[in-house]
């Protein structure tokens, strides 16, 4: 299957649009029927968490959503240039929430839910790849 990019305003009602084609997506690369709310969960996270820190430093800038399905295995990527780590500021997802959870627990929430997570932080901002397994039908 080719990869689906999608990119949208840092609005945090556009988060739900993000997981529902995460979720469609999924399904079609054969990601088992259980493991759909994880994606949705997980992707929904990396995606707050991406149109916080571009509300912030960069409202102007998209934030970018990539989903693959590569060698059996269904990855989406979610990338912000907001050109701030994940742990950029407190009271954000990477650094809490603002109701007292510490620092990372967004990254943390991801990591249970995605079968294996890669965070890669850069000058521009932070990508979040996670993955789970599929079939890997065709597209």
């Amino acid at each position: 299957m080719a990869t689906v990019e999608l990119s949208f305003t840092p609005l945090p009602a556009h988060v739900r649009t993000a997981r529902l084609i995460a979720a469609a997506v999924a399904r079609r690369s054969g990601v088992a029927e259980s493991l759909l709310d994880e994606v949705r969960l997980a992707v929904g996270e990396a995606c707050s968490r991406a149109v916080e820190e571009h509300q912030l430093h960069c409202p102007a800038e998209p934030v970018r959503l990539a989903l693959s399905d590569i060698a059996g295995r269904f990855e989406v990527e979610v990338t912000d240039t907001s050109g701030h780590g994940t742990g950029s500021r407190p009271g954000g997802r990477g650094g809490g929430d603002g109701a007292g959870l510490p620092a990372g627990f967004g990254i943390a929430v991801i990591a249970g839910l995605a079968e294996e997570v890669e965070i890669s932080e850069t000058p521009t901002g932070t990508s979040i790849r996670m993955s789970w397994p599929s079939a890997g039908r065709p597209g």
